[in-house]
């Protein structure tokens, strides 16, 4: 019986709710700290002891993750680690309607090599998996697009905090590109959420907007957006954000606050089913069946994402993250990642000049 209903979830691709209670004591009163260091792509000050990180990706509408930022965040973070006087820290963007819209494409496109973009992938590894095993508590405070390697930098945080906003939408769209999620989502996504929602996630691209991520486990809390003020509303939902995310940030560090999450019957039941080998079995099964039948076997990446979530799942997570980052290498190198990205530059190029170049000169 257990296995059969874990076949339906699949089925349906349905995910699983989860409540969670907000506490009482959020308060909108802080004192911002005046030591705020500068930096090109990221910036933070304290407020009390919550160290705020604020990402700003310079002469752009979005903030994307290229090797610039990592650096420049790898260094505020351990600063933030070393720093005895502060027990937590808040990681939001300074850009209203964007958090992180993913990774920098260029960076990809650069590399030469299955091995130059594999070792791409274990540099994004290595930075979240210093963020998941952070002894301070991280809070992401998440408005607006929050995509690829931003989602998997918000998974990497212990807390996430989101706008209910019709522009805060999550997802992983690597397979879209021809890709898979490349710095851990692979092996953090199933884990999080259920395994047939993270399939439903990674295998369709497709975004989740912020009350349904909170059901599915993904957001732990929901932030009302602002209306009109002195401030443009969007300017106020995020320093409102940022002030509930530091509440939160402080009660985690007080233990005031459990990391522990209240699953609802549908997902306990689908947690025991996954529990059980002969199920996970089918589930893998019926899903490959499902993308063999959609993509005639001629679209590599959902193939090789079902791959890499089995390796992590039965064989650890080393293995799965070593997984990951081979295939993320093998994909990139790919006819059809390649042409999907040179579709994907097209259609920005479109976006910006939808009526092309003129065929005669305009007097």
């Amino acid at each position: 019986m257990v296995a059969s209903r874990a076949i339906g979830i699949l089925r349906r691709f349905s995910n699983a709710s989860r409540t969670l209670r907000c506490p009482g004591y959020i308060c909108r009163n802080f004192t911002r700290s005046s030591a705020l260091l500068s930096r090109t792509h990221i910036n933070y000050g304290l407020k009390g002891d919550v160290a705020v990180v604020r990402i700003n990706s310079p002469n752009s509408k979005v903030n994307t993750l290229n090797k610039e930022l990592q650096a420049e965040f790898i260094e505020v973070m351990n600063e933030i680690w070393a720093n005895d006087q502060v027990r937590s820290a808040v990681l939001i963007s300074a850009k209203p309607g964007c958090f992180v819209a993913g990774a920098d494409i260029n960076m990809i496109a650069s590399c030469k090599t299955p091995e130059e973009v594999r070792e791409l992938s274990q540099e994004g590894q290595r930075m979240f998996e210093k963020l998941e095993k952070s002894t301070k508590p991280i809070v992401a405070a998440i408005s607006g697009s929050c995509l690829g390697g931003g989602l998997e930098l918000a998974i990497s945080c212990q807390y996430r905090i989101a706008t209910k906003d019709k522009k805060t939408v999550l997802g992983v769209p690597e397979v879209l590109l021809g890709l898979l999620p490349g710095a851990g989502g692979t092996q953090r996504l199933p884990k999080l959420v259920s395994i047939p929602s993270a399939f439903d996630m990674m295998l369709t691209g497709r975004n989740i907007r912020a009350d349904r991520a909170k059901r599915m486990g993904l957001v732990d809390q929901l932030v009302e957006p602002l209306g009109p003020g002195i401030k443009p509303p969007e300017e106020r939902t995020v320093e409102y954000l940022e002030e509930v995310a530091v509440t939160f940030a402080k009660g985690l560090a007080d233990k005031k606050i459990s990391l522990k999450r209240n699953k609802g019957l549908m997902e306990r039941l689908t947690s025991f089913a996954m529990s059980i080998p002969f199920v996970r079995e089918q589930v893998y099964k019926r899903v490959e069946e499902q993308v063999r039948k959609q993509t005639k076997g001629l679209y590599p990446a959902p193939l090789r994402i079902i791959d890499v979530v089995k390796t992590g799942l039965e064989q650890g997570k080393e293995a799965g993250y070593l997984a990951e980052s081979q295939k993320f290498g093998e994909l990139a190198m790919t006819k059809e990642s390649k042409a999907l990205i040179g579709l994907y530059h097209g259609q920005v190029v479109c976006k910006k000049n939808k009526f092309g170049t003129p065929q005669k000169e305009v007097k």
